[in-house]
């Protein structure tokens, strides 16, 4: 992995396997996180970020890049761009963490079919992208996705949305970081560690947590955060950097499809005659979008 840009905007065989990578860990991770259901959200976002660093850190030190995070802790303006995208991805984290613990994977799943479609609506009311007829459909039948489920519910739903809202944000203001990916997220895990080292240390002490407390099994599954968290974030940022919009775009649904069928097949969460309408819709938006999105690469 290295952090320099390819010479023009096209397609390369590295990229394509980097971002496939990434989107195939991604959609195993809810079988990782549900065998820590047990453990309190917040208590497996501290092991993400503190196992996270060493990870982080050691592919900055094997690509000779120390010096480019350096050079970020020590300028205030990309500090706090680093720490807007440590607070939106450490929520993020935490509501998808919660998420597959309590039984809502599919909600999860939907958060992220929405995001492309949520960051299209994004470009068009902050960067002042002009929307096309067929992109407002798209938009709509999301939409309409949403308001069936609410009718179900009753209420909106929330987990979705929050984990569209926080995501399609992070990658909002994570484009405008100039830092390389690795770099990036490296600064955005150092910036939590502070956070995470406290709250770790206040359950050993405490004697509530499950590191090197419960059985050895959450003590495993904790330090293997480090590796589950960073290896796709960065193996997404690598291969996106070597691939054209549209096929990074395309290739996004890999993980919530992944996520969809654990949840229904696996987890045995209910999916009713009023779900498959409204997923009916989203994937009639997502098969919209992706015709756009072609058609323009």
């Amino acid at each position: 992995m290295s952090d320099s840009l390819p010479p023009r905007n096209e397609d390369s065989l590295s990229g394509f396997f980097f971002a496939l990578s990434a989107y195939v860990l991604w959609g195993f991770l809810p079988l990782y996180m549900k065998a820590l259901a047990n453990v309190p959200p917040i208590e497996v976002i501290a092991h993400r970020v503190i196992w996270s660093v060493p990870v982080a850190l050691g592919l900055l030190v094997w690509l000779g890049r120390t010096a480019d995070l350096r050079t970020a802790l020590r300028t205030p303006r990309m500090l706090a761009m680093g720490v807007i995208t440590a607070a939106l991805i450490s929520v993020n984290w935490g509501i998808y963490v919660w998420a597959i613990g309590s039984g809502h994977a599919l909600d999860a799943a939907l958060g992220y079919y929405i995001n492309p479609l949520f960051s299209i609506l994004l470009g068009s009311v902050l960067l002042g992208e002009r929307l096309k007829g067929v992109q407002w459909l798209a938009i709509a039948c999301t939409a309409i996705a949403v308001a069936i489920l609410t009718w179900e519910a009753g209420r909106l739903p929330m987990v979705a949305l929050a984990l569209t809202l926080t995501w399609g944000f992070y990658a909002y203001f994570k484009k405008r970081l100039p830092i390389g990916p690795n770099q990036g997220f490296a600064l955005e895990v150092l910036i939590l560690l502070p956070f995470g080292l406290a709250y770790a240390g206040w359950l050993l002490v405490a004697g509530g947590g499950h590191f090197l407390q419960g059985v050895p099994r959450d003590t495993w599954l904790l330090l293997g955060c480090g590796i589950i968290t960073a290896a796709p974030l960065m193996l997404y940022a690598n291969g996106a950097k070597r691939l054209r919009l549209s096929t990074i775009a395309i290739m996004q649904y890999v993980s919530p499809t992944m996520i969809f069928l654990t949840a229904v097949f696996v987890f045995g969460e209910p999916f009713s005659q009023t779900k498959m309408v409204a997923f009916g819709f989203i994937w009639a938006a997502l098969a919209i979008y992706s015709a756009t999105v072609l058609r323009r690469g």
